[in-house]
């Protein structure tokens, strides 16, 4: 039987409807949905609402009724639809989950949406299984084996928690100028020219440029972050052997910090980056002058991102080396212009974390102490023994 429902709104309701239908974002249905209920309040037919809001009559049904048996919120909100059944059960769900963590195929770099659909239909008793279903129960999983992260793994162990507390422990000092705090680390670079010249932008046009290009050979940059002032030395070299390490070393004792008393400096474990390169560099009695003032603080293996300067590298790299650059002496011109212009901005890298922020966060890894307190003397137990009676 065909019930047909008449309705009545209040000024209040129509109100409510006209704010929906004037502004603010909603969905398309929930707006026909509104413009069904005012046309139905006004007198309109079924089948003219259905042609004037673009629907069937069997929405224009169902809106009527639902607010007639409930309410405007109702009758304006979507009915839950069931949808299809998952094609997949919870089990094999499992599977496929194990499956795209297991290794791939041979002959494939890793699985794909197309490997694994096929795989679960060698796997279970499905006939055929489309790409999307696998994309779905995946993504509901959060995982994507199509995508890989490059990360050093570190081992944390007491050496590693020994040099990191040492590190933090020298940012958190404060300022001292007879006893600086300097980061040190290197880049390498590529010199690359343009084989056709680059066409300028216009309004309207973005710079265009040849995807072809010309390798003139390559630099290295050792760079140098003062922890506690806006200061960095970038110098540009073509090799990056001992003996350069060894002059940089002294350039920062005798000419960017004659009247510091002692120089810490935090690096990484590079095998040029030792006092052994000073003394294969140097005569020993100017080695020993040299280290008598300066003193290594190494970073711990798989853990550069603890050395500020690796901040200070990215920097560079974004805002001048982000680029062709043609020639070696045109690199010195545009490095020392940019050191130039970011210690007059007196620009500076705010570290935050500290020795308490890291065994707050990665105590668990932290390596447990030895329990060194003697263990409580057990007294004798007394045997018994039965003696027998004759």
């Amino acid at each position: 039987m065909n019930v047909r429902y008449r309705v009545t709104l209040t000024q209040y309701e129509r109100d409510e409807l006209g704010t929906l239908l004037s502004g603010g974002r909603q969905s398309a249905r929930k707006l026909k949905r509104a413009q069904i209920l005012l046309a139905a309040d006004a007198g309109v037919g079924d089948e003219e609402i259905a042609a004037s809001v673009g629907v069937g009559g069997s929405t224009v049904y169902r809106t009527k009724r639902r607010f007639v048996e409930g309410n405007l919120e109702g009758a304006l909100s979507e009915e839950p639809r069931p949808g299809a059944e998952r094609k997949l059960t919870g089990k094999e769900e499992a599977l496929l989950v194990a499956t795209a963590c297991s290794n791939p195929p041979k002959g494939r770099a890793r699985w794909t949406l197309d490997l694994l659909a096929g795989e679960m239909v060698k796997l279970t008793a499905h006939e055929s299984l489309s790409r999307e279903t696998v994309r779905r129960r995946l993504a509901e999983a959060d995982l994507k084996p199509w995508r890989r992260k490059m990360w050093c793994i570190p081992q944390v162990d007491a050496d590693y928690v020994a040099r990191m507390e040492d590190v933090l422990d020298l940012y958190a000092e404060a300022p001292d100028p007879l006893r600086p705090v300097v980061c040190f680390d290197e880049s390498p670079i590529q010199i690359i020219g343009e084989v056709r010249r680059p066409i300028a932008p216009v309004p309207g046009k973005i710079e265009r440029y040849d995807c072809e290009y010309q390798r003139n050979g390559t630099a290295n940059l050792f760079v140098f972050l003062d922890a506690h002032r806006p200061w960095r030395r970038v110098k540009v070299t073509q090799r990056r052997t001992a003996a350069d390490f060894a002059v940089c070393m002294r350039e920062l004792a005798d000419l960017h910090h004659p009247n510091a008393e002692r120089i810490r400096v935090v690096l990484d474990n590079l095998s040029t980056h030792s006092a052994g390169a000073l003394y294969q560099t140097f005569p020993a009695e100017e080695a020993r002058r040299l280290l008598r003032r300066i003193e290594f603080h190494y970073t711990p293996k798989h853990a550069s991102w603890l050395n500020m300067v690796e901040i200070e590298i990215g920097v560079l790299a974004g805002q001048c080396l982000d680029r062709r650059i043609e020639s070696y002496p045109r690199l010195v011109a545009e490095v020392a212009a940019w050191e130039k212009q970011r210690n007059a901005a007196r620009s500076r890298v705010e570290w935050t974390f500290t020795t308490e922020k890291a065994r707050t966060k990665m105590g668990r890894a932290y390596p447990r102490p030895v329990n060194l307190a003697r263990p409580a003397r057990r007294r004798p137990q007394r045997v018994k023994t039965s003696v027998p009676r004759y």
